[in-house]
């Protein structure tokens, strides 16, 4: 009974009233307490640190398209110890490509630590002018200085593959690209792409590639077998770095990409940008060649028309070498439309910048650390930017204005703002390419249905997620 009268006494009844008071204060006087934005809808996970690591590690792009359905243009993942904020709509690519407080360089830097050993500091002195430099020398007013060089290692590549035979498609591709590209771009001799040393650095180079996007999050030790050739790759590199700089000519038009790079650098982490190097120029164009050849291939009114185009201009010899020129590759741009689709089709999974001052988007509040998501593959897929987002319509690319680099409204393949992919002429010319070298060489059919893409990475072009096996055979 006295516990009872103490509830009613004065004083009890007094601080009662206080503390209403101040309820109603807070939420009546003091609005911006409780009206501001919240941070957007977060899906947790249930272990610590790992979060929604592992739901989302078996299928990232369904995870992202079932958790957009679920919450909208913008949620958060919680994987790994990181918060990923995807963005969705006009409004979050816009905030993406355009806000001072959205960050690449913040965003991709520990990814660059763990897969290339270039510490912070090195990183942030370096990046900015390598990118410039390669802007600079990538260039499409450029590009006449790689031109003959690359269409001379196609064909010697295309070359010394078989008159006929069976041979899984992406396999063909990275036969001729990968040592094509890798001479062209470092020079002659300077990698191991000889008929006796190539199968070695290849094969390093494919599962350091196949690795790179757990390398890049996941501690090294996780990772032995991604790791040996990683360190395979850094410790070729620190020869390579040696000569390249000892045979570096003063003539400006007489050096490599390679050549340049180093100059830019001035001898900060030299060989860990080469392996960067070697990778950027490998690891989108090997895939996207061979999405385009099998898109072709796998639609016979597709390849005929193709083809049509190719005899159109070089007639229907093709057991000789082709000597293609820049005049005469404008003169295919039907090709160049497949190239095209097949990026929209296989573009990655995500891309990334970090966010450095809180973002406010759809009137939610991202805080600052966040790693803001933007997935161009699902960008590609709107409706109403892309109809029939699904099917392979090179011939939507007829209302792009190519030739002054304008792309379809949405397409964000090779991203956006001041950090947009300094290779990206050079890229889209040589697939054209040699897409158009090896159709003119051989006539292809495929013995595999065509594959899907795989589920399992949010990294760079989407890869077969299984065998495309082709017979080819030598035009006569």
């Amino acid at each position: 009974i006295a516990s009872v009268s103490a509830l009613f006494s004065p004083t009890a009844a007094l601080g009662l009233l206080v503390a209403l008071l101040t309820a109603v204060l807070v939420r009546y006087l003091l609005p911006n307490a409780s009206h501001k934005p919240p941070y957007p809808p977060c899906i947790r996970g249930w272990i610590p640190w790992f979060g929604a690591a592992f739901e989302m590690g078996k299928a990232p792009l369904e995870f992202i398209a079932r958790a957009k359905e679920k919450h909208g243009p913008v949620f958060t993942v919680l994987a790994a110890g990181n918060r990923l904020t995807f963005l969705n709509g006009k409004e979050g690519v816009s905030a993406f490509f355009s806000s001072k407080d959205a960050d690449f360089q913040q965003a991709v830097q520990k990814p660059v630590q763990h897969t290339a050993s270039i510490n912070k500091a090195d990183f942030m002195k370096s990046h900015s002018s390598i990118h410039e430099t390669m802007k600079l020398r990538l260039s499409q007013n450029r590009l006449n200085l790689y031109f003959d060089r690359i269409r001379n290692e196609f064909g010697t590549r295309i070359e010394l593959l078989d008159p006929e035979g069976t041979e899984d498609l992406f396999t063909l591709v990275k036969q001729v690209m990968y040592p094509a590209v890798v001479d062209t771009l470092f020079g002659k001799g300077l990698c191991p792409t000889g008929k006796d040393n190539l199968k070695e650095f290849a094969e390093h180079f494919w599962k350091f590639d196949e690795g790179f996007e757990y390398g890049s999050q996941l501690p090294e030790f996780l990772l032995r077998d991604w790791s040996q050739s990683k360190q395979w790759l850094l410790s070729l590199f620190k020869k390579i770095v040696i000569e390249a700089e000892m045979n570096n000519p003063l003539e400006e038009t007489s050096k490599t990409l390679y050549q340049h790079v180093l100059d830019t650098l001035k001898g900060i982490a030299t060989y860990n940008n080469s392996l960067l190097l070697l990778w950027a120029s490998q690891a989108n164009a090997n895939p996207v060649t061979f999405w385009t050849l099998a898109f072709i291939i796998s639609d016979p009114l597709v390849y005929k028309t193709a083809m049509d185009e190719i005899y159109s201009v070089f007639g229907k010899t093709g057991n000789s070498p082709l000597n293609i020129n820049e005049a005469e590759l404008k003169r295919l741009p039907f090709i160049k439309n497949c190239v095209l689709e097949a990026i929209r089709l296989r573009s990655p999974g995500a891309i990334t910048r970090k966010a450095v001052q809180p973002l406010k988007i759809y009137n939610y509040i991202i805080p600052a650390g966040d790693l803001l998501m933007l997935s161009p593959y699902w960008l590609h897929r709107d409706p109403v930017l892309f109809p029939e987002p699904e099917m392979f319509r090179p011939e939507r690319w007829s209302k792009a204005n190519l030739e002054k680099n304008v792309f379809l409204e949405g397409f964000v393949a090779f991203g956006g703002g001041k950090y947009q992919c300094p290779g990206r002429w050079f890229a889209l010319m040589e697939m054209h390419m040699l897409v158009v070298m090896m159709l003119y060489k051989y006539e292809f059919s495929l013995l595999d249905p065509l594959p899907k893409q795989s589920n399992l990475h949010l990294v760079g072009t989407q890869q077969p997620d299984g065998p495309c096996r082709v017979r080819y055979k030598q035009r006569k």
